[in-house]
């Protein structure tokens, strides 16, 4: 079993993933706004959904929150993994979306931009302030004090909610990009059952995969534009202006 230190290493490592989401989540409502009032009325039913079709449709890959939580694997998975995740869903819907996006950043090489990053921080920060309000109130037993702690508490599920709902609707969006649901896209196999835990897989390279060849012809992720400040690295040259990273060929997670 990995140690503490080694998630830490690697959750660091993970900083060097380059590529992006396909929409960021300030964009989400606009690009899907069907999906996320769907995601907000159906939280867990849509996590089980993506989650699903994360490991495209094989639950025989399923690793309770990804492989991600010291539980994981030891839940029963192998012996009924639509019940296992049903559980997760509605027990700790919160992990369940945040697995599932754990998952597709690992598959995809997608870093969390600081806009991201900071709607995460903020939506966390209310909910810690929201509890220690409702601590305060309960052991002061101040009328005020207990009005404004239920005030936070609704701001703070709201926010919870509606950021919930826009990180599933990118996760969507993310799985739509990736089977070709935005134009013709090349053929892509499936990845090994080993790459579908977040912590046992080793980090691939910040550059990305080599990309093999399908008739003759590159695929796979574009790399990030040059204005963004990364340099394209030379076996992206010539690549097709969509597309995902292809995956490792075999043998490379063992």
């Amino acid at each position: 079993m990995a140690s503490q230190a080694d998630y830490v290493d690697k959750m660091q490592l993970r900083q060097s993933y380059r590529n992006l989401w396909h929409t960021d989540l300030m964009g989400t409502i606009a690009a899907h706004p069907s999906y996320c009032c769907f995601s907000i009325f159906c939280g867990p039913c849509v996590s089980y959904l993506l989650r699903k079709r994360a490991l495209y449709n094989d639950m025989s890959r399923y690793t309770c929150c990804g492989g991600y939580m010291p539980c994981s694997g030891k839940c029963g998975e192998s012996k009924c993994p639509e019940a296992c995740l049903c559980t997760e869903v509605f027990c700790c819907f919160s992990n369940s979306v945040a697995s599932t996006r754990f998952m597709l950043q690992d598959e995809f090489n997608i870093q969390t931009t600081e806009c991201d990053n900071c709607i995460i921080g903020f939506m966390l920060c209310l909910s810690q302030l929201a509890c220690i309000c409702s601590l305060i109130a309960c052991l002061l037993g101040s009328e005020e004090l207990l009005e404004t702690a239920h005030i936070m508490s609704c701001l703070s599920n709201f926010v919870y909610c509606t950021v919930c709902a826009c990180m599933q609707t990118q996760h969507k969006l993310e799985l739509d990009k990736r089977d070709g649901n935005f134009g013709p896209q090349p053929a892509m196999a499936v990845p090994p059952a080993q790459q579908m835990s977040r912590m046992t897989q080793p980090v691939p390279d910040p550059d990305g995969y080599p990309p093999p060849m399908v008739s003759g012809q590159p695929f796979g992720y574009p790399p990030p534009p040059p204005a963004q400040g990364y340099p394209v690295p030379a076996h992206y040259q010539g690549y097709p202006a969509t597309g995902y990273a292809p995956y490792p060929p075999a043998g490379q997670y063992n």
